[in-house]
């Protein structure tokens, strides 16, 4: 249990033992088997934390996924002194970066993408141009760093637009350094997510430092078309599943669509389908009635309990998480899809 993981922790480092780092997936499944950081999962895990005088080094919901994080005791603030008349700021000057960004920030960093995390495969500026040529073929890749080392030295970038340009005013060469951009596009892993978009927009990719000025990951704009079709997936097929649902309850009338509502809500008003929350579908359905009027030739408790699994899925997505969600859940989404399709195509509703 996470609550005994904790615990020990804690009286680890009350003794002064050393506590082993532990990457954020393993973390997370500490309380459920989570996959992912949810907002439920995140508060939870926020206030256990807070309840054993704990915190993780960096915030386990600001890195990525399989990034480190340690264990540290919470320092207690310090108390000001009632006989001093100045009560001076905190100087953050004397504090590491870490520690200066390890709270509770909603902002999404691009460190929590996976491109930004993964080692680089890059060239060096003495490098001959076929090799170049070929590490961007095999891998796919449309340009390549120009460092000296890993994650050390960066030079630049060379790309197929570069050595095109440079071929084009007829500068043969066949060393990389000749052939590539010096004005590459970099930014620290702290950077917003959503601040960092526009210059892969323009530029195709942007390469990540992190603090410690090593150059941790490349992100380009096939990765950010990955990122987010993981993303944007679950809403689309959570829309579609609610778009049918509603043409199957679409040829009920004011009275039978009030089966629906929570009695604690009698107040309000239902004229349409469309006034319906996604938890009342599943309230109508259950009525066998009104089931039965809806003529689906299917079983009732089957679809009932896949609905319901919907909409805890819903209530989920609904928090936006650069995690994504579980394969099983867009799983369960997809197949939910399929047989309403199945099921409008065969004109049953």
């Amino acid at each position: 249990m996470y609550q005994d993981k904790l615990k020990e922790i804690k009286q680890k480092l009350d003794k002064g033992e050393k506590v082993e780092p532990i990457s954020v997936r393993n973390f997370l499944h500490w309380f459920w088997g989570s996959q992912r950081r949810g907002w439920w999962v995140v508060t939870v895990i926020r206030n256990n934390l807070k309840k054993n005088g704990l915190e993780t080094l960096p915030d386990f919901n600001s890195v990525y996924i399989d990034s480190l994080i340690e264990f540290r005791k919470v320092t207690p603030e310090k108390k000001h002194d009632n006989n001093n008349d100045t009560n001076e700021p905190e100087n953050i000057a004397e504090k590491s970066t870490d520690e200066v960004m390890n709270f509770d920030d909603p902002t999404y960093r691009i460190s929590r993408l996976e491109a930004a995390n993964k080692e680089l495969i890059f060239v060096k500026p003495d490098s001959e141009l076929s090799e170049a040529i070929t590490l961007m073929m095999t891998h796919d890749f449309s340009q390549l760093p120009v460092m000296q080392q890993q994650k050390r030295g960066l030079k630049g970038v060379i790309s197929w637009r570069s050595i095109g340009q440079k071929l084009a005013v007829k500068k043969n060469s066949i060393i990389v350094r000749e052939l590539m951009e010096p004005n590459f596009q970099l930014i620290s892993e702290e950077t917003s997510l959503f601040k960092a978009l526009p210059v892969i927009i323009e530029h195709d990719y942007i390469l990540v430092k992190n603090k410690a000025d090593e150059i941790c990951g490349i992100v380009t704009a096939s990765d950010l078309s990955l990122q987010f079709k993981q993303l944007t997936e679950p809403f689309l097929l959570v829309a579609e599943i609610e778009n049918h649902v509603r043409q199957i309850l679409a040829s009920l009338n004011k009275v039978e669509l009030e089966n629906g509502k929570d009695s604690k809500d009698e107040n309000r008003k239902i004229e349409t389908v469309a006034d319906l929350t996604f938890g009342e579908y599943q309230r109508i359905c259950q009525v066998p009635e009104i089931w039965i009027k809806l003529n689906l030739s299917i079983d009732r408790k089957i679809f009932c309990s896949e609905l319901d699994k919907i909409r805890i899925i819903r209530n989920n997505i609904m928090h936006f998480d650069p995690d994504g969600l579980e394969t099983e859940s867009t799983e369960t989404l997809r197949n939910f899809v399929r047989l309403l399709q199945t099921l409008r195509n065969l004109k049953v509703f």
